[in-house]
């Protein structure tokens, strides 16, 4: 009978799929999903086994406020259409899907999101608590639900997974575990963190995450801004301010107009001419920065061109004579 009772209650309290609107009932106490209860051994070791494994797939209310984020961000800027919808949702449906979490790492009483950042928001938002799983998970494991959760996802946008990738890479993450996140190969990795890192921070929080634009447009983008001056032409143009009632698509291009700049071609100054005493406009001559450049029009003295050779020996000595350098 002890062991019937001990295991009473714990039957279908897995996680819902897709977005079933079943809810097990709220645990009471998060942490006992959590606890540790390795040092058991023998028929009771593996029936409390049992019972974390089936608590750790439970559904649990959490205090919002006990939440952090991610230590990678994948969401730039908040400007998403669909992010009043689905507060609006949550205010009259409650929260169907819940969010994956972990207990944090670094300070005892809180979690740490996995995935579900917009659905905490929008708990907060609310005042409300959020429903987690929650689960222990290291970096690597974190990252990876991370990542293949927004991945089977389609707002999230080119820029913010390449982002993403580029902020694992940083981190010090292996390219194979960050590939498992996002689900790519190596090209598609290579592509991603080159567009990101190309791009400067401050102008990438500036445009946001511009949903509608794809790769294509973000590579174009990172190769226009391999200039110091691409930079600053787009810098300028952020900060007069005039792009911040603008869609997030519209800031990009906006700034992709900018980051064009004309190249300037370097005016070369009017070649001067010589006269001879008999009227006869006989060598043109240009003083550029890394060059003198004498021609002699063979049309108005034939033989002058070859006579000024010859006499280069007797002319050099004489410039060194007065001085010359």
């Amino acid at each position: 009978m002890a062991r019937k009772n001990l295991l009473l209650g714990l039957g279908g309290a897995e996680l819902p799929a897709g977005n079933s609107p079943y809810s097990p009932p709220p645990q009471s106490d998060p942490a006992a999903a959590i606890a540790n209860f390795g040092g058991a051994r023998g028929a009771i070791g593996a029936v409390t086994r049992s019972i974390e494994q089936l608590k750790a797939n439970s559904v649990h209310e959490l205090a919002s406020d006990l939440v952090d984020p991610s230590f990678v961000p994948d969401r730039i800027g908040a400007d998403y259409e669909d992010y009043a919808e689905l507060v609006e949702s949550i205010r009259e449906h409650g929260q169907q899907v819940p969010i994956l979490v972990r207990p944090h790492p670094e300070k005892e009483g809180r979690f740490q999101v996995a995935y579900g950042h917009r659905r905490l928001r929008a708990a907060l938002e609310l005042n409300k608590p959020v429903r987690a799983v929650i689960k222990k998970l290291s970096d690597v494991d974190l990252v990876i639900a991370q990542g293949q959760e927004n991945n089977a996802r389609t707002d999230l946008s080119f820029i913010e997974r390449a982002r993403f990738a580029a902020s694992l890479e940083q981190r010090g993450f292996e390219r194979a575990t960050i590939m498992a996140a996002l689900c790519i190969d190596k090209t598609g990795l290579s592509r991603l963190i080159s567009a990101a890192v190309k791009i400067p921070t401050d102008i990438l929080d500036a445009i946001g995450a511009a949903p509608k634009t794809g790769r294509d447009r973000w590579v174009a983008m990172a190769a226009r801004l391999e200039g110091e001056s691409a930079i600053a032409a787009v810098r300028a143009v952020i900060a007069k301010g005039d792009l911040a009632n603008h869609s997030s698509d519209e800031r990009f291009n906006a700034c992709y107009e900018a980051a064009i700049l004309k190249k300037r071609r370097s005016v070369k100054p009017k070649p001067s001419t010589w006269v001879a005493p008999d009227g006869k406009t006989v060598a043109r001559f240009q003083d550029e920065k890394k060059q003198f450049t004498v021609a002699i029009d063979k049309k108005a003295a034939p033989d002058f061109g070859v006579f000024l050779v010859e006499q280069l020996p007797d002319l050099y000595a004489a410039f060194l004579r007065s001085g010359g350098e």
